[in-house]
């Protein structure tokens, strides 16, 4: 009868421990979710969207990622403009759920895809292409991702650009709200400033 009560500490106690050990990783991936972003929504005019995905020089067989899609104008031009493959990853589930709207209204569903990501934990080393209007202490801390990615990678951001990073073109484009929108571009490996 002795035996029991040990027999049955030993169980709370591995279960105990067993819960020390999940609940933390659960609250972090919670934690995770619950992120807010790190910018407001402000989408990118059209005359830019077009602008950036000819700078991209995209051709066939290019996967694209737009890091921070908002509502998903950049990846579904590329998908219905040149046919290739995009995704779209933003942390804000009401972005999220516009995209998915906005790609199945536009007919590219299998072509596009949206991701609910933290773009500072997502792999995105298949991309050819990435595209990004975020703001430049948020590009420059994704810069060591960026600089793995694979040599000929071409990367457009809307009128921020990454401290460090000289870009191999500058566009100005006029926009039909009243002013100009900044593009650039880099090829990887980028020359430094």
């Amino acid at each position: 009868m002795k035996a029991l009560p040990l027999r049955l500490s030993h169980v709370c106690l591995a279960a105990a421990l067993a819960c020390a050990l999940v609940l933390p990783a659960a609250a972090q991936d919670a934690a995770k979710k619950e992120r807010k972003p790190d910018v407001i929504f402000v989408p990118t005019p059209n005359e830019t969207v077009e602008k950036m995905l000819q700078m991209a020089e995209i051709k066939k067989g290019d996967i694209l990622y737009d890091l921070g899609c908002g509502d998903g104008r950049i990846v579904i031009a590329a998908a219905k403009k040149y046919g290739v493959k995009a995704i779209g990853v933003d942390i804000d589930p009401e972005r999220v759920k516009e995209s998915l709207a906005n790609v199945k209204k536009e007919g590219v569903e299998h072509l596009v895809t949206i991701k609910q990501a933290d773009i500072f934990e997502l792999d995105f080393s298949d991309a050819n292409v990435v595209t990004m209007y975020l703001l430049p202490e948020l590009n420059v801390k994704l810069m060591p991702k960026l600089a793995k990615l694979k040599p000929g990678t071409r990367i457009v951001s809307h009128d921020f650009d990454m401290k460090g990073a000289k870009p191999k073109e500058t566009v100005s484009v006029e926009t039909d709200r009243g002013y100009d929108s900044t593009v650039y571009k880099w090829v990887v490996p980028w020359e430094k400033e």
